[in-house]
């Protein structure tokens, strides 16, 4: 492991990282590293090889990067965790408890046999002497030698053959299931977070609703159901320490933008709470999504007739409809203000980071020092000399 590097004095740092399993991922502007403890307890230190694609100069533009920075975030997170699991022995962990299972089917198989009067082995026993009398049978029928081996040359071809079409229907179906996963996932979150909200508020305030009052209702709807996730999903265990280490990830970030070295005692003392979080993106996301449904709500005023208006099923699907279109805006407009957040610090950006560093409550906690020393290895990691991470 690198001793800490010395740290000047930074203000603020493009550098972001991601908890992981039993780990911290930073990425900076050359290098992204994860760290991750093994099942000795040993620091895995690893580079991330992340090839982005060559996309158009527009894709940089405000309001436009935010959604393809978006998309790359999500990529490279989820090959770190899957990668994570693999260093971590998670993957290892689960299928000795698959192996644990069928351990315990096989001892009930058994003591049922037992209860008949037969153990599983004398049942063995039995199906391979009626495969032998059965091979028996079958080699009295072939005289021919000759065809014999053919016949079993023939058969070993179509095993082969049968193996590698098995292997390209695996494959084939591996595919189809994260194809099938990508698109549940997407249907769960618009169903959510979109669909559901636009049926409660036209539920609740009947036809021909007022724009401010809907796009308010839903807006809260959406905060109330994201809250209430978070929440849940942080008693889990394996996620509470995995907020733990989100924790440890932002008070390191905090410490080097101090200008202080990177110390597990220093690292310590700092807050848990950073403006440029996941979660304060997705709040923003959401207060700008209620912006502009207002302006959505006032334009279908002006251009829908007033028999669609009356009508709640086609209103909402019509709302769904424009809300999923407008994803990309909502999503870009959420991300520059996330930066403008982690470039200052006056009362816009106060205003705008608060309900996001409260669900950080939630979403970060207290890491303990091993974490720490986690978040302290990547980041000593992805720390350029030429300072070029300043913003």
């Amino acid at each position: 492991m690198k001793k800490n590097k010395s740290c000047t004095p930074c203000v603020k740092t493009s550098i972001g990282g991601q908890a992981l399993i039993e780990g911290i991922m930073m990425r900076g502007p050359k290098k992204t590293y994860m760290a991750v403890r093994d099942p000795e307890g040993e620091i895995v230190l690893e580079e991330v090889e992340f090839k982005q694609k060559k996309r158009p100069k527009f894709t940089k533009w405000p309001f436009i990067r935010g959604v393809f920075n978006f998309i790359d975030s999500m990529a490279m997170g989820y090959k770190t965790l899957m990668r994570s699991a693999e260093i971590s022995g998670l993957e290892e962990a689960e299928k000795e408890l698959a192996r644990e299972k069928e351990a315990k089917k096989r001892a009930k198989a058994e003591k049922k046999a037992l209860k008949e009067g037969k153990t599983l082995e004398n049942t063995v026993n039995e199906a391979k002497i009626e495969e032998n009398v059965s091979q028996i049978a079958d080699d009295a029928v072939v005289s021919d030698n000759n065809e014999l081996e053919s016949s079993a040359v023939e058969t070993d071809n179509a095993v082969e053959t049968f193996k590698k079409e098995g292997k390209k229907e695996t494959s084939a179906f591996m595919g189809l299931v994260m194809v099938l996963s990508l698109v549940l996932g997407i249907g769960i979150a618009v169903g959510l977070f979109v669909l559901l909200p636009n049926v409660i508020c036209t539920l609740v305030l009947g036809r021909h609703p007022d724009p401010v009052w809907f796009a308010l209702l839903s807006g809260g709807i959406k905060i109330v159901i994201l809250i209430a996730y978070m929440s849940l999903v942080s008693l889990m265990k394996d996620i509470k320490r995995t907020f733990m280490y989100h924790g440890a990830e932002h008070k390191t970030i905090f410490c080097y933008e101090q200008g202080k070295e990177l110390t597990v005692e220093n690292v310590r003392e700092q807050s848990r709470f950073h403006p440029r979080c996941g979660t304060s993106f997705l709040f923003l996301t959401v207060f700008v999504s209620i912006v502009i449904m207002i302006f959505v709500g006032f334009l279908l005023e002006l251009w829908l007739p007033w028999r669609v208006l009356d009508n709640r099923i086609l209103y909402t699907l019509i709302r769904t409809g424009i809300a999923i279109l407008l994803v990309p805006v909502m999503a870009g407009t959420g991300y520059e203000l996330i930066k403008l957040a982690g470039r200052h610090d006056n009362v816009f950006t106060r205003i705008i980071s608060a309900p996001g560093l409260w669900m950080q409550r939630i979403t970060t906690k207290e890491p303990d020092d091993s974490m720490i020393e986690c978040a302290i290895a990547a980041m000593n990691e992805v720390i350029p000399d030429d300072g070029s991470d300043k913003i």
